[in-house]
């Protein structure tokens, strides 16, 4: 049985916009949002790979953060940077190259200035990792390493 590869970007993902620091290097990194589910994804490219070309373990933290940092801020109604105290990972199957991968929302939950994000990342095959996270609230709305307010990302972030 030969592998079938998804290696087109599913309809309604829309590019995640430039200058997003280190977010960037997963570019092409894709959200879509639907009503109250948001999913970010990309197609594995060799950027992204290994040298045995499967997805990198990093590039498969990384899309974990940014999806599990941003289901906290959207549970919360509140745009603003949260820090990650904690990010684990198990890494369950891999993604090849050309493949799509999307990070999947489990379940946030919140409390007063921390949350808590859970999901899995997935492809055409089923689970290529499952994730946990913990995030900090601070008490400012995302201030960047010069005391600047980065309201302008963070808008592109929400859409």
């Amino acid at each position: 049985m030969q592998d079938t590869q998804i290696d087109s970007v599913p309809e309604g993902y829309k590019p995640l916009p430039d200058g997003l620091g280190f977010t960037d290097n997963l570019s092409p990194c894709y959200r879509r949002l639907q009503g109250e589910e948001l999913n970010f994804g990309l197609l594995v490219d060799k950027q992204h790979a290994n040298s045995m070309g499967i997805c990198h373990g990093g590039a498969l933290m990384t899309l974990a953060d940014i999806a599990a940092a941003s289901w906290a801020n959207m549970a919360r109604g509140i745009v603003a940077g949260a820090p990650t105290v904690n990010l684990s990972m198990d890494f369950i199957s891999a993604a090849k190259q050309g493949q799509w991968i999307e990070a999947q929302l489990e379940g946030v939950s919140l409390k007063r200035l921390f949350g808590f994000s859970r999901g899995v990342i997935v492809n055409s095959k089923g689970v290529v990792a499952r994730f946990n996270a913990t995030f900090y609230f601070p008490d400012h709305p995302g201030m960047s390493q010069d005391g600047v307010i980065n309201a302008g990302v963070l808008k592109d972030l929400q859409g």
